[in-house]
């Protein structure tokens, strides 16, 4: 008899993703049988990457870091985070936390998910050096010409500045 595949998913808009992104779902990759990257967005937003770009960036970053046979990545667009459960087979969201303000906004929607259809969220406490690192600070960062290496790969950050930051 087979055991059933532990899967997990880790939703998020990864626009762009960054080196915490990465951090959660290497550390969600050791505690489940697959981890399924839900590239989440909503086709009446434009964002800074296309789908694909960002698909293909989590892509490139879980091959790089060895873990390509344990994730896979899928886009998903407007729905509901347990119907992308379902869909996948994962009965479990993960999702990483820099602080206490993430989890008061994260632990409303993981109530709500378990009780639509049971899945659970697990928490995992993002690693410190990462703490304040966000998708939308490092474009922030990036627009005004700061430099954000070591904070999202090397491929992210060279697309940001070819994308965001203005000439001169």
């Amino acid at each position: 008899m087979s055991e059933r595949v532990r899967r997990a998913v880790c939703p998020g808009s990864y626009d762009p993703v960054t080196l915490g992104h990465l951090d959660v779902i290497g550390r969600a990759a050791a505690l489940h049988d697959e981890v399924v990257v839900a590239v989440l967005h909503n086709p009446a937003k434009a964002g800074t990457f296309t789908v694909a770009e960002r698909v293909g960036f989590v892509e490139h970053a879980v091959a790089a870091a060895g873990l390509a046979g344990r994730v896979r990545v899928e886009a998903f667009a407007d729905r509901l985070l347990v119907d992308v459960c379902r869909d996948v087979g994962a009965d479990v969201v993960v999702k990483g936390l820099r602080g206490g303000t993430d989890f008061a906004y994260e632990l409303p929607m993981a109530l709500m998910n378990r009780h639509l259809t049971g899945v659970e969220t697990v928490f995992l406490p993002g690693e410190p050096s990462f703490g304040h690192v966000s998708s939308s600070l490092v474009k922030e960062v990036v627009r005004y010409g700061g430099d954000v290496g070591g904070l999202v790969p090397d491929e992210v950050r060279d697309a940001l500045v070819d994308r965001v930051r203005p000439p001169g």
